[in-house]
């Protein structure tokens, strides 16, 4: 578990989340940016969260959708993992 909560796409979201908090507590205005920022670190998270789960996944010698960042190298990550 823990492989997967200190991935850089984790500590990125999470870093990025941060930020963008701090803007909040500034008294700033909401605006069109802030929007498109929020909506984008919410786009980072699905992202990040998805490569943890196909990674997963192929470690356990799931099938994953093709387009994944891991697609294709399902044989080097499940390599000692013996399935339950």
């Amino acid at each position: 578990m823990r492989t997967y909560l200190f991935g850089t796409g984790i500590v990125g979201v999470i870093v990025n989340g941060v930020a963008l908090l701090r803007g909040l507590r500034d008294r700033e205005p909401f605006t069109w940016r802030t929007a498109l920022a929020w909506l984008s670190w919410g786009i980072a998270l699905v992202l990040a969260v998805g490569a943890i789960v196909d990674v997963r996944r192929a470690t356990r010698g799931i099938p994953i959708a093709e387009d994944s960042p891991v697609a294709g190298k399902e044989a080097k990550l499940s390599k000692g993992h013996v399935p339950r």
